[in-house]
């Protein structure tokens, strides 16, 4: 048992880790990732979060016994997750599957859910607290694939963090798994998952002969010419978007512009963004926008499909075009990124993986997004009601996520700290300041990303 004490207040301990185990015997054997898995941009944790409060038809009820029941008896339909990653010949990552066990830590918090206010929001504050990273088990290979930690708060509400190595699962197929652990932890008598997990990664692995047919801007590798302000140590903090915030963004568009809020949202963040590294004019700057690839028309994926299942397009342009020119401009180049996303495109993507030694994606001047509100993240249930808030603890350096959050989006952001400064006055402007219309809403027309 160890205690600690957060610099936010309050008290948390935690029992030893125990290692969760199928509770049904699985097979031992050795499966291979598919080649959109394994690519090094997915070699990292991502960890996640959710909050619950008490439930009076829950009384009597432990929340940590009941999802460690209920995580077991899932892991004998998703017993890889029980299993340990290893290398083979060129990189090639395979799922020992060995039973060995996900990381299961239970704990207590002497604080009340409602007491911690913001602070359950992405960035949050109590990460370490809620979700304790057990020495050791950190790795890509040859360590635990999944970290849990179940903490109950006085109040009888729980928090559920997990920590998934994201060469195994995105994000759908992880809220699949917690869908899965959710119905068994409601029904006693729920005998398998309501969607059955299919594993089949080599339908989306590298053809024979790999060929990469089309222009991957997402994985260029460039020159990282930020400047000192860029390179410093970075701090997180989650920015709120309500229908207040995106009118006002909106009033930066023409009056009949037609772009959906991930479009309008995205552009404003690029932008400033951008304003805030205070980039070269010249240098080239990348938005890359994450997309599901389960109902691409012509691309394979089964209902049941866990793994990544995801690539992440990019549009280009000059710094000083992003920053100078009218919204607009920026809004078009956010729609060109998204449809470059077809069956063709997915699988040049699995192809350079191979041809390429699984490259990682572009860091310099690249800002990433991830838009998983209707992924269903806030409807997981494990008997105790609808959570409070769900999702990403955080953002990364030139990765952030949107996530549902009361009547608008709550998305993390990752920069050194005078670099966030600039982007908190920017964003200002953009959401805040009265809006005359004076400015050229024209943008010059795009001829080319660049």
């Amino acid at each position: 048992m160890s205690t600690s004490s957060s610099s936010i207040w309050f008290t948390v301990t935690r029992q030893e880790p125990k290692l969760v185990v199928p509770a049904e015997p699985t097979p031992r054997e050795l499966k291979q990732l598919s080649d959109i898995d394994d690519q090094e941009g997915l070699r990292f944790q991502l960890p996640t979060i959710m909050f619950y409060e008490s439930n009076p038809s829950m009384d009597g009820e432990d929340p940590v016994s009941v999802i460690r029941e209920a995580l077991a008896k899932a892991l004998s339909f998703y017993y890889p997750f029980a299993g340990r990653l290893v290398e083979g010949p060129n990189r090639k990552l395979l799922v020992d599957c060995t039973s060995e066990g996900v990381l299961f830590v239970e704990a207590d918090a002497e604080v009340e859910l409602n007491q911690l206010g913001d602070a359950i929001l992405p960035g949050c504050p109590v990460l370490k607290e809620l979700l304790h990273d057990v020495p050791g088990s950190d790795g890509i290979l040859g360590c635990p694939l999944l970290l849990l930690q179940v903490t109950r708060f006085r109040c009888g509400g729980f928090a559920f963090a997990v920590r998934l190595n994201h060469t195994m699962s995105d994000a759908a197929g992880l809220i699949q798994f917690l869908n899965a652990i959710a119905e068994f932890a409601k029904g006693k008598e729920v005998t398998a998952p309501s969607v059955s997990p299919v594993w089949q990664r080599e339908l989306l692995s590298a053809r024979h002969p790999p060929r990469i047919t089309c222009l991957h801007h997402e994985y260029e590798q460039v020159l990282d010419t930020n400047n000192d302000d860029a390179n410093s140590t970075p701090i997180q903090k989650p920015f709120f978007f309500g229908p207040k915030e995106i009118r006002a963004i909106r009033n930066h568009l023409p009056p009949h512009a037609s772009a959906s809020t991930f479009e309008v949202l995205t552009a404003c963040l690029w932008r400033c963004r951008t304003r805030a590294l205070a980039l070269d004019p010249n240098n080239t700057v990348r938005v890359s926008c994450f997309v599901n690839g389960r109902n691409l028309p012509g691309l394979i994926v089964p209902h049941g499909y866990y793994g990544n299942a995801i690539t992440n397009p990019a549009a280009v342009a000059k710094a000083g075009k992003v920053c100078s020119f009218p919204l607009e401009y920026t809004v078009e180049l956010v729609k060109m990124a998204k449809p470059q996303m077809t069956a063709e495109y997915f699988k040049s993507v699995a192809d350079l993986m191979v041809i390429k030694g699984r490259p990682s994606y572009t860091v310099a001047g690249n800002f990433m997004v991830s838009d998983v509100r209707r992924l269903g993240l806030d409807t997981v249930d494990f008997g105790w009601g609808k959570l409070v808030y769900g999702g990403t603890a955080g953002a990364f350096p030139t990765l952030s996520f949107y996530m549902n959050f009361k009547d608008g989006i709550v998305v993390p952001i990752c920069l050194p700290e005078p670099v966030m400064e600039r982007f908190e006055e920017e964003l200002k402007k953009m959401t805040k300041e009265p809006f005359d219309g004076s400015v050229d809403h024209r943008p010059p027309k795009i001829t080319s990303m660049l």
